[in-house]
């Protein structure tokens, strides 16, 4: 087992409520050094409860909270080393560019000079060289959100706290911080545990996802693990897989026979839960056909096209398949009304017993 020493943060059985309401039910995570961490839940999930515990702005319950191996549940924000940065920024907006990044410098008591050395190559930076007179009310988006990141850097933590900084960032700026901010944490080395709802913002910025549903981390995996592989309805629907279908699966020598009523049987030398299951699929698994039979790998299923949308670059078919509804992205035009074939590669769906989990 790895010391305890060796993680940026360790959290053992953290319990916090709200009153008599209770928010975390017992939560367990690990963030090693220079790990990029993203939380990903729904909203009232507990992710932001979880920040808040480790940040030392929300008193817990019961559990423990380490940070590189030092016991920091007793201790007050300030003097736990790390820094957050939040969805509002929390810019001082009588104070300038310069003003705002070294604040918690002037804090720590350092002598003008090295504050003003430090803020300077952040500012280099982060771009914003020519703005130190500025204050922070006559900025942009993008530029305050890059001001609240250097005024979290420049006290030099070993961990960074994110609480959604990028969701006021119009679509553009929010891919180009997503970026920047993992960018400068890999050059940097801190650790970073970045709370979102956006699942596109974890998958791209993290090395490891937390999923996180009714105060419990339900999945802790890679982005790939977590999208390819989810262990529960709940994480498959979340990461995208909102089409449905009710099969029968039946073992076989070879490996199951799947059923859907209506539909020829497909067979598959995969394994898969017997009996009444339910598979969960994302729509850009799925293609539209009128070649082909049930075969091995793929199960095939004919209905009707009944709407069909553009957003660009593939079209976007919602189809009827006797009394269920699937969508389907495809990169062929269909008329609305005309007869298609689904084909569903069955081994990129999930498939859980029905009522049950993995």
């Amino acid at each position: 087992m790895t010391a305890a020493s060796t993680f940026a943060v360790q959290v053992e059985g953290l319990k916090v409520g709200y009153g008599s309401v209770a928010v975390l039910h017992g939560v367990d995570l690990d963030v090693r050094p220079g790990e990029f961490v993203a939380i990903l839940g729904s909203s009232g999930c507990g992710k932001t409860t979880l920040l808040r515990s480790i940040a030392g702005f929300q008193p817990v319950s019961a559990g423990a909270i380490r940070l590189h191996g030092r016991d920091v549940a007793g201790l007050p924000p300030e003097k736990r080393g790390l820094a957050m940065m939040f969805q509002s920024y929390a810019l001082w907006p009588h104070m300038t560019v310069l003003g705002n990044v070294g604040y918690g410098l002037r804090l720590k008591g350092m002598s003008r000079q090295e504050i003003g050395r430090r803020v300077a190559g952040l500012l280099d930076m982060l771009n914003l060289v020519g703005l130190e007179d500025r204050k922070v009310t006559n900025l942009s988006g993008g530029q305050r959100q890059r001001v609240a990141l250097g005024r979290a850097l420049a006290v030099e933590p070993s961990l960074l706290l994110l609480d959604e900084p990028l969701s006021n960032l119009d679509a553009k700026l929010r891919l180009q911080m997503r970026y920047e901010i993992k960018a400068l944490q890999a050059k940097l080395g801190f650790a970073a545990i970045l709370v979102t709802h956006d699942r596109e913002e974890a998958m791209t910025m993290a090395d490891r996802i937390v999923v996180m549903d009714a105060g419990r981390i339900v999945q802790v995996g890679t982005p790939e693990e977590v999208y390819d592989k989810p262990v529960s309805p709940f994480v498959a629907r979340f990461m995208g897989a909102d089409n449905t279908l009710d099969l029968q699966v039946e073992a076989t020598a070879q490996g199951v026979e799947i059923r859907v009523d209506g539909q020829p049987p497909a067979t598959w030398r995969g394994t898969a839960p017997v009996g009444a299951v339910v598979a969960y699929f994302r729509d850009d698994i799925a293609r539209l056909d009128r070649a082909g039979t049930a075969g091995e790998g793929n199960l095939l299923l004919d209905g009707t096209v009944e709407q069909r949308a553009y957003p660009g670059g593939h079209y976007r078919y919602g189809v009827s398949v006797g009394d269920r509804h699937v969508s389907v992205t495809d990169p062929g035009y269909h008329e609305v009304g005309s007869a298609v074939r689904v084909c569903l590669p069955l081994a990129a769906m999930h498939l859980f017993p029905r009522g049950g989990h993995a």
